[in-house]
């Protein structure tokens, strides 16, 4: 009955540890499905930002936090007891409670980015290189973290599941690892001398694991060590180790050797008849780069860290840096201080040996009474410190395997579900930021994007209406214009301001008639120039309230037209013409664009055909026949209609005196009628003769000085109406063409402007509709986010739970 309280323990105490076992193994699982759905996160859906904190003041939870891409913008964050980070509002931390907050660090533990750039680099300098990467490098960097993080907990799952223990004994160089091997082995296995020897790692193991024999197994590089396969290790005797050791010591190589050992004592820490252990003992850690290089590289197979350090150096650079590393995995340490004996002033050593610890780990320093131990490993049979120091190593590696194998991948799984957290309430921040971000431009482009939608019919519409009422009033106008001005030569009045020459007697009629045909002509171009001008005045007005119209439908921020309408520039051409450099052109402001018939492509007075003087300017005989021999059912005005006698006269005197295109005298119109009368030779004839002859020439005479002053303006103004009112071939009368070449310009303009507005109007839209698509985008994006890293929180709240994680191991 004596045995069984023991046996009872230890049953509970094997039941908590697989039980501790179960749930780290089930937290190992969530946490690897947690870093892959982030790492798919990252990739498909998500920039991962890098968060870093900064401190503010002691004992306040106050932080800053920025991202290694953006240091320069800060928000201020409070640090929950879990390190989850929420934005903190100034009035709450006014007067926060610093009872009982532990100290949280504002830095990674696992995910931490460290960029080496070179020896003499300092964390400044890292921190200001990461800063300068962009978020895509940054992103990549994390991603490949914890793909290394997820590989290294895989490792950790097989040491969980393993049911051995891998004790790896490690130190400074000559601070006695092998005589410590030594002694917990109770046989002189390991080399030993005042030059450091172990330059290998021997991994020391039960013979019970290679068939009961002892034997030392040169592992082959590049291979997976099997004890069943000979061709994946070189055999040697247990004898042979120090000069196998001295070997890889000459060709300074590096080598795993498995050692064999029987268990002669039952009291060894290798026979213990519970667990298999085994035990490592490594090279020096100051003894090269490459070694501690390697040594570190190993620590994630390794159960239990015995550390020993020498109580003549304490520890050392390389020491401070190995156990600061491992501390971040293994909470707690197994510190051998070797050589005490030799120290004389023991009680400053064992406190300032302490205080290095207490600085390197915490979680050992606060179980110094089982985890620190200053010894002397040479008198090991001799030493008291030494047995205690061997039996508390053998209770924490056996007994307390929970916290000897499991703690060190909790505290991982901690620290690092702690880094995720961080990284994921960072990110949550950021989205929510981004998530504000996209609902503030909504709410600025959206109303702005439905109010061009919804005016764009409007648009449209005022600007064809613009249009259409431009060209039918600039129409309108040059006909009305011109159809005036055509009536008006008509009757033989110029038009616009232009007065007709003077008579200058009879002997000149034909230069006067000349005249007469210009000033009309030049009139009718400068009535052509007035139409013009009307319609450059409604083509301006149209441009404008197209410019209006823009500015009531383009929203604020886009561009108005730099176009500058400038009036004189209408109806302008570009001619053409051959010289020695071949075509060149010129504009000429005064040229008209029109053809056919009327030639309006230049101004009827450079017309050569139109200053053609002939003598019906003089003389319109069928005009006088047709009023007086015509229907004279048709209307005809008082102007058009002489006296009878001169009219009847001036048709005579206009049929006998064309002679070659040139006037007869009178005198020469009685020769005539004399030697008629005399061919005929009859006395009747003369009786007529002469009444009729005096009678028409006393016609001619009042004609010619009484009627041609007026009658050839109204004479050579019928013949240019009638010219120019004359069509062929379906051509437009004169007028209608020029009204329609005049519209033709007006729409132009009037067109070109609103193509302008409606191609900003386009831009602006489809500019506000990026804009729109973009923040609905960022919102969704930013939205799911939140909504994604909040549930990351909840399920590494949910792993802490199910796992116990952070309680205390038995």
């Amino acid at each position: 009955m004596s045995d069984a309280g023991p046996v009872a323990k230890a049953d509970d105490a094997e039941d908590a540890y697989n039980q501790h076992k179960t749930r780290l193994v089930d937290a190992i699982d969530s946490t690897k499905s947690i870093l892959s759905d982030i790492r798919i996160f990252n990739k498909d859906d998500w920039v991962v930002r890098y968060p870093q904190l900064r401190e503010g003041p002691e004992g306040s939870l106050r932080r800053s936090l920025s991202f290694a891409d953006d240091p320069k913008t800060q928000t201020p964050v409070k640090l929950s007891l879990t390190r989850s980070v929420t934005v903190a509002d100034v009035t709450d931390v006014k007067d926060e409670p610093t009872e009982s907050i532990p100290p949280l660090s504002s830095d990674f533990h696992v995910l931490r980015l460290d960029l080496k750039l070179g020896s003499t680099s300092s964390a400044a300098s890292a921190s200001s290189l990461v800063s300068q990467l962009e978020k895509s490098s940054i992103a990549h960097l994390l991603d490949e973290r914890l793909a290394a993080s997820a590989a290294h907990i895989d490792k950790l799952r097989l040491r969980v599941l393993d049911t051995s223990s891998k004790v790896l004994v490690t130190g400074d160089l000559n601070a006695g690892k092998s005589t410590l091997v030594n002694s917990l082995l109770r046989r002189q296995v390991m080399p030993v001398d005042q030059q450091p020897l172990t330059t290998a790692f021997c991994e020391v193991h039960d013979a019970s694991e290679n068939a009961g024999v002892e034997a030392v197994h040169i592992v082959k590089e590049g291979v997976a060590y099997t004890p069943a396969d000979e061709s994946t290790y070189v055999a040697a005797a247990i004898a042979d180790l120090e000069d196998i050791v001295a070997e890889y010591e000459t060709k300074g190589s590096e080598h795993l050797l498995k050692v064999y050992l029987a268990g002669k004592d039952q009291d060894s820490l290798l026979s213990n008849g519970t667990v298999n252990i085994s035990l490592i003992d490594a090279p020096g850690l100051n003894r090269d780069s490459l070694k501690t290089t390697a040594l570190f590289a190993r620590q994630e197979e390794i159960d239990v860290v015995v550390f020993v350090v020498s109580a003549e150096n304490h520890f050392t650079l390389s020491a401070k840096e190995f156990l600061w590393t491992a501390s971040n995995e293994k909470a707690y340490l197994f510190i051998v201080v070797n050589k005490y004996d030799m120290i004389r002033n023991k009680d400053k050593c064992r406190r300032v040996v302490l205080e290095q610890i207490k600085g390197l780990s915490p979680r050992t320093w606060e179980d110094a009474e089982d985890l620190v131990h200053f010894v002397d490993s040479a008198a090991a049979e001799s030493d008291p410190s030494f047995e205690e120091m061997e039996v508390a190593l053998r209770t924490f590696v056996l007994t307390k395997r929970s916290k000897s194998k499991l703690q060190p991948v909790e505290t991982f799984l901690l620290n690092l579900l702690s880094d995720v957290e961080l990284l994921a309430s960072a990110n949550k921040l950021v989205a929510e930021a981004e998530l504000a971000q996209a609902r503030s431009e909504l709410a600025v482009a959206k109303p702005v994007l439905e109010k061009m939608r919804s005016g764009r019919d409007k648009l449209e519409e005022g600007l064809e209406t613009v249009e259409e009422d431009g060209v039918s009033a600039a129409s309108a106008k040059a006909t009305q214009v011109l159809v005036d001005a055509l009536d008006q030569v008509g009757s033989g009045k110029p038009s616009h301001g232009l007065r007709l020459p003077s008579y200058p007697g009879l002997l000149s009629i034909w230069d006067y008639a000349r005249d007469v045909r210009r000033a009309l002509l030049s009139s009718l171009d400068l009535a052509v120039k007035a139409a013009e001008d009307e319609a450059r005045g409604i083509t301006s007005t149209g441009v404008k309230q197209i410019r209006d119209l823009g500015e009531e439908h383009l929203p604020i921020g886009v561009e108005r037209s730099r176009r500058v309408f400038m009036p004189e520039a209408m109806f302008s051409v570009v001619r053409r013409g051959k010289g020695a450099d071949g075509l060149k052109s010129r504009r000429n402001s005064t040229a008209v664009v029109a053809g056919g018939v009327h030639g309006l492509g230049i101004g009827l007075a450079s017309r050569v055909d139109m200053q053609e003087t002939t003598v019906l300017d003089l003389f319109d005989v069928n005009h006088q026949f047709w009023i007086h021999f015509g229907d004279h059912g048709k209307s005809t005005s008082d102007s058009d209609i002489a006296p009878g006698a001169l009219s009847i006269v001036g048709v005579g005197v206009g049929a006998l005196t064309m002679v070659g295109g040139q006037a007869i005298g009178v005198r020469g119109v009685i020769e005539g009628i004399v030697r008629l009368s005399d061919f005929f030779g009859n006395e009747t004839a003369r009786k007529w003769a002469l009444p009729v002859v005096g009678a028409v020439t006393v016609g001619a005479v009042v004609y010619v000085v009484l009627e041609l002053p007026s009658s050839i303006p109204r004479t050579v103004g019928r013949r240019i109406k009638a010219s120019v009112e004359t069509t062929e071939d379906g051509e437009a009368r004169w007028e209608t063409a020029h009204a329609q070449r005049i519209s033709r310009e007006t729409r132009k303009v009037l067109r070109l402007a609103s193509w302008d507005l409606r191609e900003r109007f386009r831009g602006a839209l489809e500019e506000r509709s990026i804009e729109v698509r973009n923040a609905e985008a960022g919102e969704k994006r930013a939205l799911k986010a939140q909504e994604w890293f909040g549930s990351v929180a909840e399920r590494i709240d949910s792993v802490r739970t199910t796992a116990h994680l952070g309680e205390v191991a038995i």
